[in-house]
């Protein structure tokens, strides 16, 4: 790791939180400010607060590749619970429909199928899709109705982990931005006939971010030192391993950290990130995001980062 420093105002880079239910994302992030005396710190991701699990948490210089980080892929293990629908088609919201219809695991098996790929899917009206500048939850909660309409979403795998009770059935299910666990249950519900909202909702992975190595929050408090606290510090960088990265002079970098282009001697890039490169120190310390255009290095996003006293 390039980051050898424990003053907490010289951090860069993420944390992997396991968030617990019943806090929202911004209170983990205010409670993580405090206990880093941190100023620059945001998340990735939002969980809601029935929702557990990761959470990544960027600290200085990398909440700038925060909108990286959101486009990553998350897995979720969640739980349906049959036959009533919700206000918020979660378990905080109250009763609004019921079913005396129980799916069985093989109809379960026979519509996964059908939400796996890319498909058209409403949010829920309890979220955080503006309209008209104010968040669709905002209208919901005030008894106002609001049309939302369907977005595009893509789901890579859709699996049915255990239906033993017909009351309830859990999954996990492996997506990408913009899919909402809680529309996927209602919307699986209707299909099999019946109604049915989340019971629980855990987020096990978001890229390279997984549940078996991220630190419960009550634990912060208790680290102590700042030698641990770096020690559990991701590289900046970690979201931007699909971007090609590209070694510059210490001239080259003085003129990109001050917005100036410099000329490239890449001739070939493999990146799905077009004409987006990282420009980098020989020792691998992240200088700025560019755009790669007729060999030229054209900055977008500096980092100013420090690795020493």
């Amino acid at each position: 790791m390039w980051l050898r420093i424990c003053d907490t105002r010289l951090m860069h880079g993420w944390l992997n939180i396991d968030k617990p239910e019943g806090m929202t994302s911004h209170q983990v992030v205010a409670r993580l400010r405090n206990i880093l005396r941190i100023r620059k710190i945001g998340h990735a991701g939002t969980l809601d607060p029935l929702a557990s699990g990761v959470l990544p948490i960027a600290i200085g210089e990398a909440t700038k590749t925060v909108p990286f980080m959101m486009d990553q892929a998350k897995t979720y293990r969640f739980e349906i619970k049959w036959g009533m629908q919700t206000s918020t088609d979660d378990r905080e919201g109250e009763i609004i429909a019921t079913s005396s219809v129980r799916p069985s695991p093989k109809q379960i098996q026979a519509i996964l199928k059908d939400f796996t790929g890319t498909f058209e899917q409403i949010p829920p009206r309890y979220s955080a899709i503006k309209i008209k500048g104010k968040p669709a939850y905002a209208y919901a909660r005030a008894g106002k109705d609001v049309e939302l309409k369907s977005r595009q979403v893509h789901i890579d795998n859709l699996l049915l982990l255990d239906s033993q009770n017909e009351e309830q059935s859990s999954f996990e299910v492996h997506c990408h931005k913009g899919t909402y666990v809680r529309s996927l249950a209602r919307d699986m519900a209707i299909r099999l006939g019946t109604v049915g909202h989340v019971t629980s909702l855990r987020r096990t992975q978001v890229g390279n971010f997984h549940e078996s190595s991220a630190i419960l929050l009550e634990n912060w408090s208790d680290l102590g030192h700042k030698e641990v606290i770096v020690e559990q510090l991701y590289p900046l960088d970690i979201v931007l391993d699909d971007i090609l990265a590209i070694k510059i002079s210490s001239s080259d970098q003085h003129k990109l950290m001050h917005g100036q282009a410099v000329q490239s001697v890449a001739t070939t890039r493999q990146s799905r990130h077009k004409d987006l490169v990282l420009c980098v120190t020989p020792q691998g310390v992240p200088v700025a995001l560019a755009t790669l255009i007729d060999e030229w290095i054209r900055p977008t996003r500096v980092f100013n980062i420090v690795t020493e006293r």
